[in-house]
């Protein structure tokens, strides 16, 4: 078998001068935890099986120069990660994976509770899943009547700054899992998670349509790079 581009580089018994930051990033990770490493240092860790012969730092430190965070990199588009030199499709899907992972894990925390008294764990939800894509999304949660989630669909993807909401849409799909409230969320690409008034205004014709249904249309949420927005908690419903 001819020798591997690395094994030219530094022999076949040299070892490559990036082999012991691999085992002093990992040795920290595993002694102290994510929180003492930067974003590009766990970025890293990620890139490490997916590029094993390569020194992935450099790499590491571009993605979250390009894209702003950890958070925004494993959420960004696939087409904006092929655009990264250097950056292959298995790399990627390690990216991928790790946004996958953690959008698993927040539904699964959502699941076991009552979503009203754990608002807090909605919120992660929502971010989690919506708050990093690059086109509105509009997404419900499903309630029974102990506030415990039944569904959770996307209902329509749209463009960057606008996504149509039919309001019998949403109650139709509401009595076809017999949910007897619902929690509206979207997100807005542009980071800003202000409510616009074609916000305000689709929210109020939804909860016209469900309340004499017995439908109870506990929130919209709204979710971005920079925060969130609860409409009820801004007294816009």
């Amino acid at each position: 078998m001819p020798p591997s581009p690395n094994d030219r580089l530094h022999g076949p018994s040299e070892t490559p001068h990036y082999h012991g930051h691999r085992e002093r990033l990992r040795d920290r990770f595993r002694a102290v935890g994510a929180e003492a490493l930067s974003d590009y240092e766990l970025m890293e860790l990620v890139l490490f099986r997916a590029l094993p012969r390569r020194d992935v730092k450099p790499l590491a430190k571009s993605l979250i120069q390009a894209f702003g965070s950890f958070a925004e990199t494993v959420h960004a588009p696939d087409a904006r990660l092929r655009e990264i030199g250097g950056l292959g499709e298995a790399a990627i899907t390690e990216i991928k994976l790790i946004a996958a992972a953690a959008h698993r894990v927040a539904k699964g925390q959502l699941r076991q509770r009552t979503v009203l008294s754990s608002w807090g764990t909605v919120i992660d939800y929502c971010r989690t899943a919506m708050a990093f894509a690059d086109k509105e999304q509009f997404r419900i949660l499903f309630l029974d009547k102990r506030n415990q989630l039944i569904a959770d669909e996307v209902q329509q993807v749209g463009t960057v700054d606008h996504t149509p909401v039919y309001p019998r849409e949403v109650v139709k799909r509401a009595l076809e899992l017999s949910a007897t409230a619902i929690i509206m969320v979207h997100n807005h690409p542009s980071g800003d998670p202000t409510p616009s008034q074609a916000d305000i205004q689709m929210t109020r014709a939804v909860i016209d349509v469900s309340r004499p249904l017995g439908i109870a249309v506990h929130d919209h949420i709204i979710v971005g790079r920079n925060g969130h927005a609860s409409l009820k908690a801004l007294k816009l419903m």
